[in-house]
């Protein structure tokens, strides 16, 4: 009898494993305030946010109605200011598909209008992170979970008004990353001149209080054991330099285990970094602002950040350029049609070592 053919040995290492793949969209400052018609805003734009697994954006305005009439920028007895959308705005954000929006910013202010519009993102089922009725729940993160994956997002603002804006134990308001402020009289080593001319300018130093980052720190390593990719958005900045509190910040985030850092706050794109490889994009830069009281914001350009995730692991950061057209509506920009913005990037980017690829419509700057 012939005896039986052993079974031949499977290479598994020539099986391709399935890939599973999800991708995030973040997006820069959302202002409804001027928008008559929920449906025109994000109408062009709505099925790239739809393809994505999770969107998540900054919402610069209260979606709130003041028990009287106000002007469109709402100042209240102690000089600081609030911007109010009708609540019926919020539609837009539902119709563009958004999983999620942070409100830590310095344009979300007012315990009334927080909370109402906290109340109206619930309506619409939109997660929120950054504001509440006490300083815990402004701190608390969200969690969104997309066919098996887990993003968890923190948001804090560095840019707040200082008479009851940061939520405290018994009052709402925004959750605060607090920074500091001081002016060094130039020296000779680093301006270059010997300081003995009236007049020279002061060299601008900052940094994060080490109280508020420590907390902070610690509450992200703790978000990264509950999720699989943690974002780690935040208000800041002023122009287009990346001030050292900025980076001590996003640094740290990394390193408590933020895979993301998103920042908005100037109203137009910032440099991007990649640090312990992770990608940090220092600023979004508006996505819907149809209303400013302020003439340099005309004509904007921002910027999408476009993430892939494959197997619950960050894969790919890349971003998009968008505009707003004259109807108001929100229009995605191949980053090959916008050189001089690119070019504005890059130059930014490049004290950071930051090299961008142009792939299709997207400038690419980190890939696995």
């Amino acid at each position: 009898m012939r005896g039986c053919r052993p079974l031949k040995a499977i290479d598994t290492s020539a099986i391709t494993r399935e890939i599973m793949t999800h991708t995030l969209i973040l997006t820069g400052d959302i202002n409804l305030l001027g928008i008559e018609d929920p449906a025109i805003p994000f109408r062009r734009v709505a099925d790239r946010l739809g393809s994505a697994d999770v969107v998540f954006g900054n919402l610069e305005c209260c979606l709130y109605e003041p028990p009287r009439r106000r002007s469109i920028m709402a100042d209240d007895i102690s000089g600081q200011e609030g911007l109010y959308a009708p609540p019926a705005s919020g539609i837009a954000l539902q119709q563009a598909g958004y999983d999620g929006v942070g409100n830590a910013n310095n344009q979300n202010y007012g315990s009334e209008a927080i909370m109402a519009s906290n109340a109206r993102l619930d309506q619409l089922g939109i997660a929120h992170v950054g504001t509440g009725e006490n300083r815990h729940a402004a701190r608390a993160p969200v969690i969104i979970e997309r066919d098996g994956l887990r993003c968890g997002f923190l948001q804090r603002t560095s840019q707040y008004w200082p008479n009851n804006h940061e939520a405290g134990e018994a009052f709402a308001g925004v959750a605060a990353l607090k920074a500091y402020t001081a002016y060094q009289p130039p020296y000779f080593k680093t301006g270059g001149v010997p300081p003995n001319r009236p007049g020279m300018p002061a060299t601008v130093v900052t940094w994060t209080d080490p109280q508020y980052l420590e907390q902070y720190k610690n509450e992200i390593s703790t978000l990264k054991t509950q999720t699989d990719i943690v974002v780690a958005s935040h208000h800041w900045g002023y122009a287009e330099e990346i001030l050292q509190y900025q980076r001590e910040i996003a640094h740290a985030a990394i390193d408590a285990g933020a895979d993301i850092v998103m920042g908005h706050g100037p109203h137009f794109p910032l440099a991007l970094e990649v640090y312990r490889d992770r990608p940090i994009y220092y600023g979004l830069g508006m996505f819907c602002f149809v209303h400013s009281n302020k003439k340099q914001h005309a004509g904007w350009t921002g910027m999408t950040a476009n993430l892939s995730v494959e197997n619950k692991a960050l894969a790919r950061a890349a971003f998009s350029l968008v505009r707003q057209n004259e109807h108001k509506e929100i229009v995605i920009r191949s980053v090959r049609d916008e050189p001089e913005a690119v070019a504005n990037i890059v130059r930014m980017s490049e004290r950071f070592g930051t090299r961008i690829e142009t792939q299709g419509d997207e400038g690419v700057f980190w890939q696995r």
